[in-house]
């Protein structure tokens, strides 16, 4: 593997995290604006990131950014990076 060859754990965790964000990420985001607006407080918490959470954790898809492995997957700077760029990702 060369050192900008796209690993085989990063290439799961890549395919595992847009299936993510297309069946629950982007379909949330009106419901995300919706519990805000009704809310009428700029600073109010939707329920709706609390649900996101828990799947993302059931999913192994939370802390990914954590080098260490006792708190997250371990990755590498190489094997997060292209991660960032989908969760970055606006519909």
């Amino acid at each position: 593997m060369s050192l900008c060859e796209t690993s085989d754990r990063a290439k799961k965790y890549q395919a595992d995290l847009l299936e993510f964000m297309d069946s629950h990420i982007y379909p949330a985001e009106d419901v995300y604006a919706e519990q805000m607006r009704a809310s009428g407080d700029a600073h109010f918490h939707p329920p709706i990131i609390e649900e996101l959470k828990a799947e993302a954790r059931k999913r192994g898809l939370w802390n990914l950014f954590h080098p260490h492995p006792e708190w997250g997957p371990g990755l590498t700077n190489l094997e997060y990076a292209p991660l960032t760029e989908i969760m970055g990702r606006r519909t």
